[in-house]
């Protein structure tokens, strides 16, 4: 997993989007503490990197998501480049649809 570069593309609307990066949201204490674990665990993974002050980053707000037994992972909240994104005029079918072509069919390749 560390050191791959992993690029990702996303049609937009209209020019590109102005800056999204959020102050990230209040916290307490010990929620920031787990923030701050999980961003060490994926810096010693090579997943992500430090930048320096001078790099601006466009669209990153750290959330920390909690699951009922305790674990949690870190998440980027990127909501807001919803806005300036295609839709996708290609939705996926209906699984009862596509079931039932299926039944007829004699062979399925």
């Amino acid at each position: 997993m560390g050191g791959q570069d992993i690029e990702l593309y996303l049609d937009v609307e209209g020019p590109y989007p102005p800056m999204l990066r959020r102050p990230p949201y209040p916290e307490s204490l010990e929620t920031r503490k787990k923030i701050e674990k999980n961003i060490n665990q994926l810096l010693e993974i090579d997943f992500i990197r430090k930048i320096g002050h001078k790099e601006i980053v466009k669209i990153t707000t750290p959330v920390l998501i909690t699951w009922k037994d305790g674990q949690s992972r870190l998440c980027g909240d990127v909501r807001a480049l919803n806005n300036y994104t295609k839709a996708d005029r290609y939705p996926i079918p209906r699984i009862p649809h596509a079931l039932e072509k299926l039944v007829k069919a004699k062979f399925i390749t």
